[in-house]
């Protein structure tokens, strides 16, 4: 669930194992600090930490310098399982407005 000045403003998650905590905080940062729409904020580009690589998405590849001048390894990857996959609801004016993951198999309705 994720609170915005002490009030719900809706529920979230991103699946994925290793990937769910990194893709929530990759998730939550779209939302809160870039103002993005819960589609938007699902369909950024997203990055794995794993040991000592930075499995970059396809959309992030250009900032591979970037991390490799800091003494991080990169590898550039075409697969978008090891990135996880989210849903997320917001209420906003009164308006529930959804977004699902482009890596999975999901729809958001209206009812």
């Amino acid at each position: 669930m994720l609170l915005e000045g002490g009030k719900l403003a809706g529920p979230f998650g991103v699946m994925g194992g290793f990937m769910q905590a990194q893709g929530h905080v990759q998730v939550v940062s779209a939302l809160v600090d870039d103002g993005l729409d819960p589609q938007a904020a699902l369909d950024r580009p997203r990055f794995r930490i794993e040991a000592d690589v930075v499995l970059i998405e396809e959309g992030l590849w250009e900032r591979s310098g970037e991390l490799e001048t800091r003494g991080l390894r990169t590898e550039k990857s075409r697969d978008v399982l090891p990135f996880g996959a989210g849903q997320v609801i917001l209420c906003r004016d009164g308006v529930l407005v959804g977004g699902t993951d482009p890596r999975a198999d999901g729809t958001v309705g209206v009812m």
